[in-house]
């Protein structure tokens, strides 16, 4: 099957190598499969702006879930996700942040909390150097440096977990690096070997960004948007550049028409110069070192691999969504498979909070808790499920 799309014969060429013209008003058809790498299934697993659903009201746009009421359950997303039997009122939703959420002192309001200094020292022992500084006076520099802002959100984020220690939490979800601290809550590593793995982790993806110059940003859009092509051509443009090591694509699928675009610094800038001609609407770059998520983070995996098969790994206590897919694992063996995946691979958040939170009409929603640094899950449940939303409090490190 092929897709055809126009785009501005300024772009295109570009693409190609050739100096850049004032746009004409012409264009050049394209056929999209030259530069598309996802199955009709994949475009169908991550479309999840249901535009030809008609809510009945404003209030059920966000609550009735991609499928109509009543409908097949091979259809709907829920079907993934792992639902206790009781009144899910009384249940809770932990959501873990990941980078780009850091900021100097936080953690600061947590040390009155037991446990919480006593993790930051365990920590620092294991990482070889004083992580509570660090979370505490920064500088913002050092603590955006992938090595030290890892570790600084998953303990700073297992930290803000000593507030709800009263709660009774069903589901687990964690963003990128908050998906580790999602499985140690749920008794998947220790505490200290969840800081080996994250140390490992942290060092094997500093060193991946450093090999190559690359970044991520923000890019917010509408209905009529060319974001994936943009990608697309901007791989193809630092192809045509002489780059060896060539990668832009979606990395985060956060919510309608809000995604993060990662990959080279000559991708990313490509894209910005040419916002208008994909109709991108706005753009802003993220506090971090490198393309996550992408195929320029390889080099990182069979770091991860290593140190997995030398700590102890178990099944999950508590349903905890993994970020390629949104399904939940189901055994420790998966969990040793995918999460080196999970490096180079999307995250499908906006598809998780599908899964966690579709359901029908009537039926409630459980609280949830953002543990760690920052509000931005709950901005983003807010934005797929304002009625979920309701029920969502920010737990800050």
């Amino acid at each position: 099957m092929s897709f055809l799309r126009p785009i501005s014969s300024s772009s295109y060429c570009l693409a190609r190598g050739a100096s850049r013209k004032p746009f004409d008003g012409g264009t050049v058809t394209v056929t999209e499969d030259t530069y598309g790498r996802e199955s009709p299934k994949e475009l169908l697993d991550n479309a999840t702006t249901y535009s030809e659903q008609e809510p009945h009201t404003h209030e059920d746009l966000w609550t009735e879930g991609p499928y109509p009421h009543k409908s097949n359950f091979k259809q709907s997303q829920a079907k993934n996700s792992r639902r206790p039997k009781v009144d899910p009122r009384e249940t809770s939703v932990l959501l873990f942040p990941g980078q780009g959420t850091q900021y100097v002192g936080m953690g600061k309001e947590l040390l009155k909390y037991p446990n919480v200094n006593e993790m930051y020292e365990v920590a620092s022992q294991i990482l070889g150097y004083d992580l509570l500084e660090i979370c505490l006076s920064g500088p913002s520099k050092q603590l955006s440096k992938t090595i030290y802002q890892q570790p600084a959100i998953v303990v700073s984020s297992l930290a803000a977990v000593e507030k709800l220690r009263e709660e009774n939490p069903a589901l687990l979800g964690g963003f990128s690096v908050g998906e580790i601290t999602a499985l140690t809550f749920a008794g998947v590593f220790s505490f200290e070997d969840a800081i080996r793995l994250v140390k490992v982790r942290a060092e094997a993806m500093q060193l991946a960004s450093e090999i190559v110059p690359s970044g991520m940003m923000t890019v917010f859009y509408g209905p009529d948007s060319r974001l994936g092509f943009a990608c697309s051509v901007a791989k193809e443009f630092c192809q045509r550049q002489g780059l060896t090591e060539a990668d832009c694509r979606i990395a985060s699928y956060l919510y309608p028409h809000c995604k993060v675009v990662a990959g080279n610094e000559e991708a990313l800038s490509f894209i910005e110069e040419n916002k208008a001609d994909f109709r991108l609407k706005r753009l802003k770059r993220l506090p971090v070192s490198g393309a996550f998520h992408t195929d320029l983070m390889l080099p990182a995996v069979s770091a991860l691999k290593k140190v997995l098969n030398t700590i102890t790994v178990e099944n999950p206590l508590i349903p905890v969504h993994s970020n390629i897919d949104g399904k939940y694992y189901k055994d420790a063996e998966q969990v040793k498979k995918q999460l080196p995946r999970q490096i180079c691979k999307p995250v499908k958040w906006e598809q998780t909070m599908h899964i966690l939170y579709e359901r029908n009409r009537g039926t409630a929603f459980p609280l949830t808790f953002e543990c760690g640094p920052g509000k931005s899950l709950k901005a983003i449940l807010k934005m797929c499920n304002a009625k979920a939303f309701d029920s969502c409090s920010a737990i800050e490190a």
